[in-house]
């Protein structure tokens, strides 16, 4: 941008030059880029152009993300969010067309914003939401993967090429006084893998805030030393992103579970066709997901059930046999008493024929 637009201003002198530069840059930066609401550019914007020379080497992709991730958290329930938010628009227009916001213009352009021509939507706010809905609700299953610039053409957009190690990882995002975590791992899905269930605080089930977006006073904070962790994560260019997810079943099973009953409480009226359909198709496949899940525990029961009256019969069998093989050793206790007593009989029947025969030899001598 700063060298198309020297090219533009050539004719000027250099302060000349210098001056009108950085009055179109705050313009663009300030206001549009980084614009919320009102008339007045930030004067926060006026030394990032100090130094014209630095102005290329600054991270705006990140300061845009983390610029478009602060205003999404303080948007209107009934009218929109505030801000510029070309990276919603470009997904619209490639992945929401039926509602042709966008027209295609110039085709391989670079960056895609430029091939597309942006068209105004005259109809009613809340027609638009409605269409938006319908639009969101019919977007194919694979639409959800958004890698913009891989197969394309890095040769005409170096900024690309220098910010790849940052793409598709967990990282700390800065713009001016805000800080911001991307956390790619909860929408992995995003990035082509299986998303893994995202744990949700329970009583009974400890969950660790995988980090928050804080804000510091810009005249005041010693940067270095109040996002010193944030900084130096930025230095290692994050955390890859990984999934270990064999499939995306459990997340979607355990998003039904938590969300899927859920009446929208958004500006949608009470009687709302639409909003209440809706509302009764995430009731219905929550209510389906719950009872495959009390199916899927009935059956273990049964499973757990039967492996208990198996073993009951086993233990059956083992104490019958027990039973019958103590029996058996009593009896072969007994055997050898048995003997010794029939052994004692004849040696007392031999005793008493002896006395007999010795007193009939006495008589006989007599």
């Amino acid at each position: 941008l700063t060298e198309d637009a020297r090219a533009v201003l050539v004719e000027e002198e250099g302060e000349a030059t210098d001056r009108d530069l950085r009055r179109f840059l705050i313009l663009v930066i300030g206001k549009l880029i980084l614009g919320t609401r009102g008339d007045p550019v930030g004067c926060r914007c006026l030394p990032l152009l100090e130094d014209l020379s630095s102005v290329g080497n600054y991270a705006r992709g990140a300061a845009l993300l983390a610029h478009l991730f602060d205003s999404l958290g303080t948007s209107s329930r009934e009218t929109g969010v505030a801000g510029f938010f070309p990276l919603l628009q470009v997904w619209a227009y490639y992945h929401l067309p039926s509602l042709g916001r966008g027209v295609v213009r110039r085709r391989g352009a670079v960056p895609l914003l430029q091939r597309w021509r942006f068209c105004r939507d005259e109809r009613s706010l809340r027609r638009q939401v409605t269409l938006i809905h319908d639009a969101l609700n019919t977007v194919p299953f694979g639409h959800v993967q958004w890698t913009p610039y891989v197969g394309e053409d890095v040769a005409t957009q170096p900024w690309v090429e220098r910010g790849r190690p940052y793409f598709s990882r967990d990282i700390w995002l800065h713009c001016f006084n805000t800080v911001v975590p991307l956390h790619h791992r909860l929408v992995a899905r995003t990035l082509g893998l299986h998303q893994a269930v995202v744990e949700f605080p329970t009583r009974q089930r400890s969950w660790e805030r995988p980090g928050r977006s804080f804000r510091g006073i810009q005249q005041v904070t010693d940067w270095t030393v109040r996002v010193r962790e944030q900084l130096d994560d930025w230095e290692r260019r994050g955390k890859e992103v990984v999934s270990e997810a064999a499939s995306d079943e459990d997340y979607f099973r355990a998003y039904a579970w938590k969300y899927g009953a859920q009446v929208y409480k958004g500006s949608r009226r009470p009687l709302d066709p639409e909003g209440r359909i809706s509302s009764l198709k995430g009731i219905l496949h929550s209510t389906i997901q719950q009872r495959d899940d009390l199916q899927a525990v009935v059956d273990q029961l049964r499973a757990e059930l039967d492996r208990a009256q198996q073993m009951e019969q086993e233990l059956r069998t083992a104490l019958a046999r027990t039973t019958t093989l103590e029996a058996k050793m009593a009896e072969l206790r007994l055997r050898p008493e048995a003997a010794e007593v029939a052994r004692w009989c004849q040696e007392a029947e031999a005793v008493a024929r002896w006395q007999q025969e010795a007193a009939e030899a006495t008589r006989w001598h007599q």
